[in-house]
């Protein structure tokens, strides 16, 4: 496996000037791979400020080399179409040849993997996080994406989920091919474990802050019941737009003393703010295998979240706590047993960190993707 090739990132998520943390662990995966072999990005999306039809943008960043086109914004279904197909024709020319394709979210742009197999003999795997693939969100899906998706898969050399429990959601839709589990990969040199200590007990949070799919205002409320046991604690929520929860905490009647609402950070940042943590908490009603989580236990700060998705695949018992889904009680329960024992007990932080490495590390990723990659080839 020494040859180097170059890997053609094709990604229906990838951030963008119009959604600039919008598959940010795509990039991530795209950033370990691209310490052994070449890797290209291709992304197109609509831009509702773009003046032209089609505006392509090119940077070099790190190793990547970013190809993204912007599409005039249209309602008109036929036109976008269109639009997107002479995009990527003309992003095609920008790259040149490639070895595999990289696709990223089945659906719709495996239709362009299928065009590159079908012209261009090019084989190609697939990545996927999607959350709508799970009950109840999978009765969204329309038949015609179904029955393309299937088409797609089956198409595909390999199908690699980030968990075995979207994988099965998938299976449960029809989508067959060969299957195999690649994790999200953390940048185990930034998140590492910090020695310092707090002296006020402090949980964090971090996500995206919408409230269906991470349970923001169950959280709220768990931390306003808290109060009532705990006089001294701090709280983080930080993500984009967190601001607009301050109106329900006031209305629930929490002390803004005790919680602090963080906007949207670079990523670099999320370390700091975890590693100055003595607890991360993700209260989520569906998820497949938040990044978050990974990165909490590579800074060796215990868990506690929802059993739910593949989360508990990839949880071992003595780095934090998993409850049940939207269980209030649960949660603050765990919480104060989690505090009780913060200054006394000693975590086992270059244990949890160890974990991360061997599992989830830029190396380990970059090692499973270019196994399949090989395999693709033959």
């Amino acid at each position: 496996m020494s040859k180097k090739l170059h890997i053609l990132f094709l990604c229906g998520w990838f951030p963008s000037r119009v959604l600039p943390t919008n598959g940010d662990f795509i990039e991530r995966h795209a950033k370990a791979v691209s310490h052994k072999h070449k890797v290209t990005i291709l992304h197109i999306i609509s831009d509702e400020n773009c003046n032209q039809k089609i505006e392509i943008v090119s940077e070099k960043k790190d190793e990547l080399n970013i190809h993204i086109a912007y599409i005039k914004k249209t309602k008109n279904p036929l036109k976008k179409i269109l639009l997107y197909r002479k995009a990527f024709l003309s992003l095609l020319k920008h790259i040149g040849d490639f070895d595999v394709v990289h696709l990223n979210k089945l659906y719709p742009f495996g239709i362009f993997t299928l065009y590159l197999k079908k012209t261009r003999k090019k084989q190609f795997i697939i990545s996927e996080h999607f959350t709508g693939y799970h009950l109840p969100l999978s009765k969204n899906i329309s038949f015609l994406e179904k029955f393309i998706s299937k088409k797609i898969a089956k198409s595909a050399a390999f199908i690699c989920p980030v968990s075995n429990n979207l994988k099965d959601a998938m299976q449960q839709l029809g989508f067959k091919g060969n299957y195999a589990r690649i994790p999200n990969v953390v940048d185990t040199n930034l998140f590492v474990p910090s020695e310092s200590k707090n002296s006020v007990f402090t949980i964090s949070h971090i996500s995206n802050m919408v409230n269906p799919h991470k349970n923001i205002e169950g959280l709220l409320q768990v931390i306003k019941n808290l109060e009532a046991k705990l006089v001294n604690f701090k709280v983080e929520i930080i993500g984009e737009n967190s601001s607009k929860y301050i109106t329900f905490a006031t209305k629930i009647g929490i002390n803004l003393n005790n919680v602090t609402f963080i906007d949207q950070i670079p990523h670099k940042e999320i370390a700091n703010r975890l590693q100055n943590s003595d607890l991360f908490i993700l209260f989520s009603n569906y998820e497949n295998l938040p990044c978050v989580i990974l990165e909490s236990f590579s800074c060796g700060v215990p868990v506690i979240s929802t059993d739910v998705g593949g989360i508990n695949e990839y949880f071992p018992d003595d780095f934090g706590k998993l409850i049940q889904r939207n269980n209030q009680e649960e949660l603050l329960e765990s919480i104060l047993n989690f505090e009780k024992s913060f200054k006394t007990k000693t975590l086992n932080k270059q244990k949890m960190h160890n974990y991360v490495i061997n599992n989830f590390s830029e190396s380990k990723i970059a090692l499973e993707f270019e196994k399949l990659y090989f395999k693709s080839l033959k």
